[in-house]
């Protein structure tokens, strides 16, 4: 299928959006008015993480939008939850929609069998699903997302709202520099306005107009002139690529989805793909003031053949055409006070390095038709079936997979249970290592990554993360075995 005619269906796609927005209705029945910007942290204790957790549709104070959203616990984003490695996990899912729904615990290397990360399971409306692991003694300390993830119902669901931020402690958090600064977790969740049903279209892949920060539109962080700020970033949002810049600071990175880089890298800006998490320090300006954290232009729609422009793992500057527009402003830092500057750490954590595998696999991401459905998106020309093993693996091998985009806009591709490193983008090698779970595929790129099945048999999927695209067959199985 060529640009014009997928840009064509997209158009109409944005009808058939309102239809299944309507078609799937979420619940009502909320217990009242609560305010969106609160939050709650839920702590592990004496080893022991143990929440419930109600899903539902609630009424919420957001300013342009409906005035309704689906929260966990009646909150927007859901409560954050904080683990140790070593921990064991308790949650109870209380289903309150009139839509099946289960949980997801994206990026955890955790079995994805039985009541641990198993997205197979389907929890029917009105009915409870207890989840029950333990997080590894190994486990890297991150920030790490946990959401629905029921076939067929995940994008509206998420779309909605559902969602929340899962921080694991650890060796990062004990570097003396990064324990000094002052952290902020900031939720990144576009939000449908009144009278906005489909946003861009089910086929692009849903975006919303109100941009919210922790359930608030804009708001202000406050930080000690001088002084460190870690921010612990998380692009909650179905399909809305976020391209990050703060006004009049460099940006320096220390963490990716799957944990600590080896040092800090400068940036200027930063851009977050939907299931991504990054963590950066900045040095805030010793003469203080107010500066705006922008989310700038970005062109998810390419051609093929634009692959390269960008700088590699979704950092760095977006691809041609994504300056035209105009950059929004999702928060503002003001500095409070002064202290002493603070200094960067010079080092971090070591990566491990993968040693090159025996067995390359290819794994083409495009659109195209497919029998009953019509427009679907494909991997290796396959839309997802639930029955169908679509990759089997050996658990304890190490393998590299080429991830191909044929197709006219960019897709993240995002694995379950194992982390990944990016080994090259067409050909040229990735500059740094780093674990990621989400990986993006600009159109006309080849991206080769490096994965260990590590630990835990099962079955699990990799798909890409515009959930849209997911929902529209861009998914496939995995067997992990023994």
């Amino acid at each position: 299928m060529n640009r014009r005619s997928f840009l064509a269906l997209a158009a109409g796609g944005a009808a058939a959006a309102s239809a299944a927005a309507l078609r799937h209705g979420w619940a009502a029945g909320p217990r009242g008015s609560i305010n969106a910007a609160a939050t709650s942290l839920v702590r592990s204790q004496a080893g022991l993480l143990e929440v419930d957790l109600v899903a539902q549709e609630t009424p919420i104070r957001i300013p342009g939008t409906s005035g309704r959203a689906l929260t966990y616990n009646g909150l927007l984003p859901g409560p954050m939850l904080e683990l140790q490695p070593g921990d064991a996990v308790q949650i109870q899912l209380d289903n309150r929609l009139n839509q099946p729904t289960n949980l997801h615990y994206h990026g955890l290397h955790i079995p994805p069998s039985g009541t641990a990360d198993n997205v197979f399971l389907r929890v029917a409306p009105g009915q409870r699903q207890s989840y029950k692991f333990a997080l590894p003694d190994n486990h890297p300390a991150g920030l790490f997302y946990y959401h629905p993830h029921h076939h067929g119902t995940v994008a509206d669901q998420v779309f909605g709202g559902l969602g929340g931020a899962l921080l694991v402690r650890g060796d990062l958090d004990r570097i003396p520099e990064v324990q000094a600064a002052q952290e902020e977790v900031l939720v990144l969740k576009d939000l449908p306005a009144a009278n906005e049903r489909s946003g861009s279209g089910v086929m692009l892949g849903r975006e919303g107009s109100i941009l919210s920060v922790n359930g608030q539109v804009n708001p202000e962080l406050k930080v000690a002139a001088g002084g460190l700020l870690r921010l612990r970033l998380l692009n909650a949002s179905n399909a809305r690529f976020w391209r990050l810049a703060l006004e009049g600071h460099t940006m320096h990175l220390i963490a990716t989805d799957g944990g600590s880089l080896e040092q800090p890298l400068p940036l200027q800006e930063l851009l977050l793909v939907p299931g991504e998490r990054a963590d950066v320090l900045v040095q805030m300006a010793s003469e203080g003031g107010r500066f705006r954290l922008k989310n700038l232009p970005y062109r998810r729609l390419g051609r093929p053949g634009m692959g390269g422009m960008g700088m590699g793992m979704g950092m760095g500057m977006g691809r041609a055409g994504s300056g035209q527009g105009q950059a929004d402003v999702i928060a503002t830092v003001s500095t409070n006070g002064a202290v002493a500057p603070q200094p960067l750490p010079q080092r971090l954590l070591a990566v491990e390095e993968l040693p090159s595998p025996p067995r390359t696999r290819r794994f083409v991401m495009n659109h195209g038709m497919a029998p009953g459905m019509g427009v679907a998106f494909l991997i290796n020309g396959q839309s997802y079936n639930h029955a169908r093993i679509d990759t089997r693996v050996q658990l304890g091998d190490t393998e590299d997979w080429e991830l191909v985009n044929t197709g006219v806009m960019d897709h993240p591709f995002h694995l379950h249970v194992n982390p990944m490193q990016v080994i090259s983008r067409n050909g040229r090698p990735e500059p740094y290592r780093a674990w990621r779970d989400v990986v993006l595929v600009r159109a006309g790129e080849t991206v080769r990554v490096r994965i260990r099945f590590s630990d835990f048999a099962g079955k699990s999927v990799y798909h890409c993360h515009i959930l849209d695209h997911e929902e529209l067959g861009m998914m496939g199985n995995i067997l992990i075995e023994a």
